[in-house]
């Protein structure tokens, strides 16, 4: 009986023991869970007092930057009422000065109103006090006016007359005292008072180059920049061992002259291709024939030389790029019309009449087309279409006596032209010969139907001919050239062998808009 209590007790005891820890640990836990939540309430609450400062802090600060932008934008507002004000001030003031001016604009209107009809109205009082003059006049003399006019103007030209036949009297009673001491001193004092420059032509032209590798940007690929170039104007361009120069060779002196300033121009440029060589070639024209206007207006200047047409000033002009026997031909006419000027004021003549018919007498040699009829004869339909006095006209195409001086002022032109011509150092025949041999070759090739240009180079060893491709067809190239070839044969004389370069090109241009 008491073994079987011990058991249960044995049994109880771990019972009882797993029972009060179970209840100890439910306990516990009953216990930590209270102090995590109040731990929780606790930060709960924590976190609602500081979202509620900071909610109170965002207020503020919103408060506080509303009130600045209230008070940014009051501020703005009143610059801009005073910036209004100020422009309103403005305006009416403008608005006063314009009233102010209209006024017064009203008042100088009505004053020139006024003057107006004051000065109609004494105009009026003076035409009847002209024609109530005139009416008396007309009765105390007994004549109308216009035959009174008609009698001063015939008083006028009687003694004119006898005016001039006094004078002539008296020129001719000098001459037939002392005719040859008295044209020996003229001639003397004419030719004294001119400036006798020396001039002479020359046919080549040196360019220099800023160094020696420049000669191969001249020369190009295979050549084409020198072949362009010379294709376009026409000269001979000379590259030798000469250090830092290019030579240009040309009879023409407005081809070189084109030739020369064009080359300078692409040195100074660097950019050398075909393209910028044709431009180049084309402004370059253009500036000469401007040059050509300019030097005769500026001979007719220095002349005293007035109204003369514009096709006279260009035919002037173009006497500057040429030679008479190496004497400059613009040169030589000035000389000629200072010359005749000083002749006509010595013997009496009319000056004026004299020194425009010279400075003309050459202007034949400037004309633009080619003609069988010569300089003075081409010369005189020039004088005769630009509306000339007609003793201008004949003085122009007498001074060769191809037909008889009828003026004093055409033998005065004459006179002037040999002295200007013969005087020392003004004439090289060999230049002129060389020049004209030149101008025949080209002239005989350019005759040929189909050929556009033709230039001779090399001291008129090449004739390069420039053929239009519609009229001309590559197979029919050859043959122009041997007809060339033939004719230059039989019409020139020459030493050694002229090639022939004929150059066909086609060039199409279209335009991409």
């Amino acid at each position: 009986m008491t073994k079987v209590p011990q058991v249960v007790l044995w049994v109880a005891l771990p019972l009882a023991g797993i029972v009060l820890g179970w209840i100890i640990r439910w306990l516990y836990a009953r216990f930590q869970l209270s102090a995590s939540e109040q731990k929780a309430e606790r930060v709960k609450q924590d976190a609602i007092r500081e979202a509620e400062a900071q909610k109170k802090e965002i207020l503020l600060n919103a408060k506080d930057e509303l009130i600045r932008e209230r008070n940014q934008q009051e501020r703005e507002n009143r610059e801009r009422r005073a910036e209004v004000q100020r422009y309103e001030a403005r305006v009416s003031k403008k608005e006063e000065l314009v009233d102010q001016r209209a006024a017064e604009c009203d008042k100088k209107e009505k004053e020139f109103a006024d003057r107006a009809a004051a000065m109609k109205k004494r105009e009026t009082t003076l035409n009847a006090q002209e024609e109530e003059l005139r009416r008396e006049l007309e009765r105390i003399s007994g004549l109308s006016a216009q035959e009174a006019k008609e009698l001063i103007i015939k008083s006028l030209e009687n003694d004119a007359r006898h005016d001039a036949q006094a004078l002539l009297n008296k020129i001719e009673q000098d001459a037939q005292l002392s005719a040859e001491k008295k044209a020996r001193e003229i001639l003397i004092s004419a030719i004294q008072r001119i400036a006798p420059e020396t001039t002479s032509d020359i046919t080549v032209t040196t360019v220099s180059l800023p160094s020696d590798e420049m000669k191969g940007r001249i020369i190009g690929r295979e050549g084409r920049n020198i072949r362009t170039l010379e294709t376009l104007t026409g000269v001979d361009i000379i590259i030798d061992d000469t250090p830092e120069a290019v030579v240009i060779s040309c009879f023409d002196p407005v081809r070189k002259e084109i030739a020369k300033e064009s080359l300078e121009r692409l040195i100074s440029d660097g950019r050398i291709h075909p393209a910028r060589i044709e431009e180049i070639v084309q402004k370059v024209t253009r500036e000469v024939q401007n040059k050509i206007y300019e030097e005769g207006e500026r001979a007719l200047f220095d002349l005293g030389i007035h109204n003369m047409p514009t096709d006279g000033v260009r035919a002037l002009g173009r006497l500057y790029f040429r030679t008479s026997y190496g004497q400059n031909v613009l040169t030589h006419s000035k000389e000629v019309a200072t010359v005749a000027a000083t002749l006509a004021a010595e013997v009496g003549a009319d000056r004026e009449l004299a020194k425009r018919a010279a400075i003309l007498h050459d202007i034949g040699k400037g004309a633009e087309n080619d003609s069988d009829q010569n300089h003075a004869e081409v010369g005189a339909e020039i004088a005769r279409k630009m509306g000339e006095d007609a003793r201008v006209i004949n003085a122009i195409a007498a001074h060769h006596n191809d037909v008889e001086p009828t003026t004093i002022e055409a033998i005065i032109v004459q006179i002037a032209d040999a002295i200007s011509a013969a005087r020392p150092g003004a004439r090289k025949e060999t230049v002129d010969n060389y020049v004209k041999r030149l101008e025949n070759l080209e002239s005989i090739a350019e005759n040929f139907e189909g050929v556009e240009k033709a230039f001779a180079i090399q001291a008129g060893r090449e004739l390069r001919v420039l053929v239009n491709n519609e009229k001309v067809a590559d197979n029919e190239v050859k043959q122009l050239a041997s007809d060339i070839a033939k004719q230059i044969e039989n019409d020139l004389k020459y030493p050694g062998r002229i090639r022939i370069t004929m150059i066909r090109e086609t060039r199409i241009i279209e335009y991409a808009r």
